[in-house]
């Protein structure tokens, strides 16, 4: 993930740089509206961290002409400005989250986090990968119009391997994926979930299946025949 800071402090771009970062995430940094544009014009990013008191702009113009130009990029603003009121204006000129200053960068990251999740449900509803369909939004998941039953975690995994479809899901990232739900963190959770999950899909007539990579990870791949 790749993620725009629009920032004015230097010390606060130092260190939401370095929290993006220890996140595993690649960020770039800028100081004001100007280089903020430039770098949406050339970059594509998976997410805009924007402060609003910008030295040459007001952060909410930034905003609106961005929607107004049909961006569908998550906005997360951060702000000095708490009252109520200006919280409102804000969302109401597009943002999809809003960070008072000063804040705990555990939280920071937790909002991206879960923007990021939302994020998807606009430029990819239904996932499809041999006769399995996921709908992101309802968490519905389907094999030929038949629901299959699976636990919120057995559906994290299966939207992971969904999105990498054909690609190897290294373990690392699977269980970055589970730690959200605060339950599943280890090498062996994730081991205990793609069994579950394997056992489950077994029983539809579903034409993939969930290879193991040893040392490496797992792969969602097509199996004809």
């Amino acid at each position: 993930m790749r993620i725009l800071l629009i920032e004015d402090s230097a010390r606060l771009r130092e260190l939401l740089c370095e929290a993006a970062r220890d996140a595993g995430w690649r960020i770039d940094a800028f100081a004001s509206a100007e280089e903020g544009r430039l770098a949406l014009e050339t970059v594509s990013y998976d997410l805009l961290l924007l402060d609003l008191g910008l030295p040459d702009e007001d952060g909410l113009n930034v905003l609106k002409s961005l929607r107004l130009a049909k961006s569908q990029i998550p906005v997360l603003v951060l702000t000095a400005r708490g009252a109520i009121d200006e919280r409102i204006a804000g969302l109401d000129a597009g943002a999809d989250d809003y960070l008072a200053k000063p804040f705990h960068n555990g939280e920071l990251i937790a909002r991206i986090r879960a923007l990021m999740r939302r994020a998807p449900v606009t430029a990819m509803p239904i996932l499809e990968f041999a006769a399995v369909d996921f709908d992101v939004a309802s968490r519905q998941v389907t094999c030929n119009g038949s629901e299959i039953a699976l636990a919120p975690s057995e559906k994290a995994l299966l939207e992971l391997l969904m999105r990498h479809g054909g690609h190897v899901v290294s373990k690392q990232k699977m269980e970055h994926a589970f730690s959200e739900f605060g339950d599943e963190r280890s090498s062996n959770a994730v081991e205990l979930a793609v069994s579950r999950l394997r056992k489950k899909l077994e029983g539809h007539p579903i034409e993939a299946a969930i290879e193991t990579v040893r040392g490496v990870g797992y792969m969602l791949r097509e199996v004809r025949g």
